[in-house]
């Protein structure tokens, strides 16, 4: 099966940066999308950006361009999510997500990492 195992989250104050991991084992696949989404309490949960695996292209939530910056390591089979100026409404648990080529939903999940952002 596969697991999706997220690190990187902490509590940090408005303005800091966090890098968010996302390490992708078992199955292997050639072609996919890794994802990252948000959930705040009480709120639903929205997409943050994704990034295609064989050509590393980004895209991203309006709310977040400019600001937050999505990688991966094809060797780590690892992706990132640099976010820089932080901000007490990015408060929320992230999750990473794994999309088959395809596949009309995202098909796999992390178990999420918890950022705060407070003074």
């Amino acid at each position: 099966q596969v697991q999706l195992e997220e690190s990187g989250g902490g509590l940090v104050q408005p303005g800091d940066s966090l890098r968010l991991s996302c390490t992708v084992s078992g199955r292997t696949f050639s072609s996919y999308y890794m994802g990252w989404f948000r959930q705040a309490p009480g709120k639903e949960r929205e997409f943050v950006a994704s990034i295609t695996w064989s050509s590393a292209i980004p895209y991203y939530q309006d709310s977040v361009k400019g600001r937050f910056t999505v990688s991966r390591d094809n060797a780590r089979n690892t992706g990132y999510l640099q976010m820089n100026s932080l901000q007490p409404e990015d408060t929320a648990v992230y999750y990473c997500a794994l999309q088959l080529y395809g596949s009309p939903e995202y098909d796999y999940w992390g178990q999420g990492t918890q950022v705060t952002v407070s003074s």
